[in-house]
This record gives structure tokens, sequence and C-alpha cells, in this order.
């Protein structure tokens, strides 16, 4: 939907699009804002006082309990015996807990002198810090349950020796890894006691192993119902004070912020009316007088001189235009030149029956670093190159024409793949303050035999497909690239075409050309193509392989230069 320009809105949508209304909602916002934020804070931090406080209190006298039971009560006589009781049932008669038939299984072990012992320690701790409740439990880690085994309090109120409860293994391991540095407590509000702080302390007998763990609950309802009073009275003194706030502020901001931006875009306003009325020269914001003394007042003189640089840009505009349009048709040209001195005239060699051979490139800009050649050096001797500089653009550009040069004069005077390599490499690396380099595949090849000669300096791995068979990369050790340092030694190695054999090179933005999820097309995906149709021309073989590659990056944009050629050696006559 298209949004309305300010003319076009009635007086009623400006109102309520207003600054003065936006900064009236603004600092009802902030207020709210502030003052939720300052009662979460105030609220938390005292919440964290106080429930710390009742943790290290309940901790306290938990330990202290503990520490009671162990020298003056024999918790672990009583704790045998109801927990060999416990386990003495079957599923079916633990799970009437809580009914009096289960109790009257566990009666008897309150008639136990140490029941009385123990039960007589807890009253004392329980009256002298008046708790809500403080009771000894253990538990069944096989089927996550606390067994109770002593709870102090009034015989209607309080649970029985053999009663359980479910809890979570983690809870359980809680206790039973319980590092003696930091209180095991529980934050819960429970139906019939409302909120509790609870924590326990492990009871140790004689050889220092745990025989059971003694636990303290602290009421916190009245904590809780204070904050609750506190908040309701908060919101209703924040809600007086954001009125407040809101109209005195709304206010202030009219007078020194509303009025003078109001009165720059009124200078907008006109300035957009003589741009289009064709104006070329305004002074609309240049006879502003604001002086606030802040950001609005300089925002006005921005604006001034704004003015007065969209005045002199439109001056320039015309002449920036057109030298952008003639870089565009150098580069034009520049791209033009670059194809022209590569061979793309095919079949190159119509009257040679002996071989057919194709080649492409296609740059990721206007003009690339890849280049590919091939040539006669005589009647009976042929020359493949495939090279990749170092970078794109034109100083690529640049830098391949003199390798092109330099590799096929030195090829034309008779020299080996190495002698050309090291040559080339000398001669690069003269002057070279841009440290550029180039990969090169350079091999000859002697067409009345098939055999040939081919070094690698740091290029890919070219594929060779035999006749009647399939295409496969050759995968040899190379040379590092030439223009790198001065002085390689380039090697060189032999090997042997027979009629019907066929031969694809590439540059890496072949294996390299990526798809919208940076995923590489790679070798494996290339030699898939290849071997789509491997007894293919050369021309409907580098097709095939560019439509996979194309089918593979889909949207994506091509980051690197695509160059291929192939060569299908035919040689003599081939049987059938």
């Amino acid at each position: 939907m298209k949004k309305k320009s300010i003319q076009e809105m009635s007086a009623s949508e400006r109102k309520r699009h207003s600054l003065m209304a936006r900064s009236a909602k603004s600092t009802l916002l902030q207020s709210i804002v502030f003052g939720v934020v300052a009662l979460l804070l105030g609220m938390g931090l005292h919440s964290y006082t106080t429930i710390n406080r009742f943790i290290s209190e309940a901790s306290s006298i938990s330990r202290s309990a503990a520490g009671m039971l162990e020298r003056y009560a024999d918790v672990g006589s009583l704790k045998e015996a109801v927990m060999g009781a416990y386990y003495s049932q079957d599923e079916s008669e633990r799970d009437q807990v809580w009914t009096d038939a289960y109790r009257a299984r566990f009666e008897q072990y309150t008639q136990r002198e140490d029941y009385a012992q123990i039960d007589a320690v807890l009253g004392e701790f329980a009256d002298s810090f008046d708790l809500d409740a403080i009771y000894i439990a253990d538990f069944d880690v096989e089927n996550n349950a606390m067994v109770y085994l002593l709870d102090w309090g009034d015989p209607g109120d309080t649970l029985s020796p053999g009663d359980w409860d479910n809890v979570s293994g983690k809870g359980i391991r809680k206790f039973l890894d319980w590092d003696d540095d930091h209180p095991i407590f529980e934050i819960s509000n429970l139906e019939n006691y409302g909120w509790l702080c609870t924590s326990g302390a492990p009871i140790y007998n004689s050889e220092g192993k745990i025989t059971a763990f003694v636990f303290v609950d602290l009421s916190m309802s009245d904590f809780i119902q204070g904050i609750q009073w506190f908040s309701i009275g908060y919101v209703v003194v924040l809600t007086l004070a954001t009125a407040l706030i809101g109209v005195l502020y709304t206010r202030h901001i009219k007078k020194t912020l509303v009025h003078p931006i109001t009165t720059i875009a009124d200078a907008a306003l006109s300035y957009v009316g003589a741009r289009q009325s064709g104006r070329m020269e305004t002074d609309c914001f240049k006879q502003l007088e604001i002086h606030t003394g802040d950001e609005v007042e300089n925002l006005s003189l921005v604006m001034s001189n704004m003015e007065q640089s969209i005045n002199e840009y439109l001056e320039n505009l015309t002449r920036v235009t057109a030298e952008k349009e003639r870089i565009s048709a150098e580069l034009n040209v520049a791209t033009q030149i670059q194809a022209d001195m590569l061979p793309r005239i095919f079949p190159p060699f119509p009257e040679r029956h002996d071989f057919d051979i194709y080649a492409t490139m296609d740059p990721a800009k206007e003009v690339g670093g890849d280049f590919y050649d091939f040539f006669l050096t005589d009647d009976d001797h042929l020359c493949l190159v495939m090279a990749d500089v170092s970078g794109k653009g034109v100083p690529a550009a640049l830098f391949m024409v003199i390798a092109k040069t330099l590799i096929k004069n030195h090829a034309l005077h008779g020299e080996s793949p190495s002698e050309i390599l090291y040559n080339v490499n000398n001669q690069l690396c003269e002057g070279n303050e841009a440290e550029m380099f180039v990969t090169v595949w350079l091999a000859i090849i002697e067409l009345s035999t098939g055999k040939g000669v081919a070094a690698n300096a740091g290029h890919e791995h070219p594929a060779i497909c035999r006749r009647d068979g399939k295409y496969e990369l050759v995968i040899y050790r190379h040379a590092p690239a030439v223009a790198a340092m001065e002085g390689i030694r380039f090697r060189q190695h032999e090997f042997e075409l027979n009629p019907g054999d066929r031969l694809y090179v590439y540059t890496d933005g072949v294996p390299e050309a990526t798809d919208a999820h940076d995923e590489l097309f790679g070798p494996e995906r290339m030699v898939a193509a290849l071997n789509r149709e491997p007894d293919a021309a050369p021309e409907a073989l580098l097709r095939n392989v560019r439509q996979e590659i194309d089918a593979f990056v889909g949207d994506a944009p091509q980051f690197d230069d695509i160059t291929m050629l192939g060569l299908h050696y035919k040689g003599g006559k081939i049987d059938g």
C-alpha cells in the first residue's frame, strides 16, 4: 500500500502522527518502563536478600540438628527398622501410602525408645527456632521416593514412619552428592502449607557414612504477602507520578523540540516544491532562524549545508555520469580485446583430421584472469595451455596478457614445457611488485605418435578418458605457481594418448563453483558431468559440464572465471 505524503494527510491525521503526540506516548511509556524496572529491581533485590536469609537460616538449623542427632540419638537403628519394613512390601502394598492400613504396618516404630529420643531432640529445635516443620527421611533411589522416618509435631498433623513422596532423581542426587560447601534447599508453594523454604543436611554415622537426612521447613507466606501489598501500592503511586511527569515533560518538549522541528519540516516542504517546479538554486533552509542551542539548531545548520551541497552535487552529476559511461565503454572494449586474444574460431584447424579441440572462457567480471591457448609449434606438435592468474578484473587481465604472450613466444622457439615455465617465471618475477602469480598447465603433444610432455605449475589436475572408457583425474605432484619465486625449476612428465583418447583441462572456477548454500561443485560432480556422455565431441562435452554447473549453482552469483578445454585425439585410423 502506497504511503501518504504529508501534503495528502488530513488535519486529524497530521495531529495523530505529530511529534507532540509521539512525545506524549513516549514519555508515558518511558515512565511506565522506568517504574516497572525499578519495581522489579527493588523487589528482586529485597526478595534475593530475604530468600537467602531463609535459606541460610534453614540450612544452619538443619546442620545443627544433624550434629545434635549424631551426638545424642541413634538414627541408624530407626532407619534400618523403618526402611527394612518399607522395602519388605510389595509394589501394591507400597502404593497404599497415606492409608490407615499402610500406616498400621509402621505404627510399632513410634513406640521405640530411639524414636522417642530422636523426637525429643527435634522438639527442642522446633521450640527454639519456631519451626513450621522438622523431620528425618531417607531416599529410595530405585523408585525415586523420599521415605519419612520421623516427623516432629502434633500426632494428628505429622507424617508417619514409612510414608513416602515422589521426588526426582535429580533431586535425590543433589543430596547424595552434596559437597558440604553449599546449602541444599528448595522453595515450594504447597496447597496445604503455602510457601515454604526447605533445607536439609545429612546425618552421618560413626563411620562417616550418611545414615539419613534431617529437613527443616520455614514458612515464607508472610514474606510473599508483604511483596504483594507492596506491589499494589507501588503501582498506584507509579500511575499518579507517571501522569504528572507526562504533563510537565510534554509541555517542555513542545516548546523546545516540536515547534523548531515543525519549522524545519515546513522548510523541507518548500524545498520539495521548489525542486518539483524545476528551481535548481534554493535557500529554504538558509532563511531559518532557530536558536535552541542544541541538536535541533545543529539540524537546521546541517540542512542548510545539505541544501548547498545538493546544488553543487547536481552540477557534478552530469559530469560523473558521463565519466561512468566512458569507463563502462572502455571495459566493454577490454572484454572484447581479451576475448579476441583467445582462440575462439572453431574448428581452429579445419584441414587437420587427427584431433578435435574446443575451449571456452567465461569471466566472473567484465574481464578475467583465466586464459587458455592452443597452437601448433610445427606441423606435428600441438601446444596446450590452461592458466589462472591470481585475482580478478583489470589487473588480472593485464597480467594474463603478459603471461600468455611470453608462454607462446617461448613455446614457438622449441622449448620444452619445463623450460618454458622456467623462463616465463623469471621474466614475470621481474618488477612484480603486485606479487601476482599464475597457475599453469602446459603440454606439448606429438600428433603423429600421441606422445606428450606436460608440466603443472600449481594448476588443477587434468582428466583423461581412454577410448571406450570414462574420464578420470590424473593426479600427481605439481610445482609452485609461475611468478611465485624467481629461479624455480619446474618438473615435467611424459604421457601418451592413443587414438580415441580424450583430454579435459580446466581452471579452479569449475570445481569451486558455489551454490547459494556455499557448497562447492567439487571434482566429483565435475567428473560425473564429464562421464554423462564421455564420448561426446569436445564442444558438446564442455556444454554438458557447463549445464551441470549452472544447474548446481542456480541463482548464486559467479565468483570466479570458468575456463575449460577439451581435446579428442584421433591419431591414425581407429579400429571399429
